[in-house]
């Protein structure tokens, strides 16, 4: 299983997933262009020293990481989804692909993924923090493959 933010905007965010990235043994893919300089001290601030522990892809923009991603399930989290992520059966080799803060992802992009899940929440909230939305979605589809650090895989076809 992999994450992937699509052109993320705010170094911290992906300074959080990369931590998260390690603490779970998922690689991360940044889709660039990014909203900040890479080397951006608020990258490793937010990460620290976890950013050693994780496997980071960066590819040139949504066609080169889509190469690269192959036969994958790219599965979509928007708030513009219908299906609630815990009505959705997650397989290991899923790539959960996140949008950038400010908007998302444009509708081809959206077009060329197998899945499109929602993270539930109460109606008068616009959305999560990109990072918090990551762990949420991550933690679930974790769950579900038997992925979770300690955790023995599920029997053939349980969640």
């Amino acid at each position: 299983m992999r994450i992937a933010l699509f052109e993320p905007e705010i170094a911290g965010n992906v300074g959080a997933v990369l931590r998260l990235g390690a603490c779970m043994g998922v690689a991360i893919d940044l889709i660039e262009p990014m909203g900040f300089v890479w080397e951006d001290r608020r990258v490793r601030r937010a990460a620290m020293d976890y950013i050693d522990h994780v496997a980071i892809a960066r590819h040139t923009g949504f066609a080169a990481f889509h190469a690269a991603a192959g036969a994958r399930r790219l599965v979509l989290f928007t708030t513009k989804a219908s299906q609630p992520l815990h009505d959705f059966a997650f397989g290991r080799d899923d790539i959960l692909l996140f949008g950038k803060e400010s908007g998302g992802v444009p509708e081809a992009v959206a077009a060329m993924c197998q899945a499109r899940l929602r993270i539930p929440m109460v109606p008068h909230v616009r959305s999560m923090n990109l990072a918090t939305s990551a762990a949420i979605a991550l933690g679930e589809a974790l769950r579900q493959t038997g992925g979770l650090p300690g955790q023995s895989p599920p029997e053939a076809g349980t969640n």
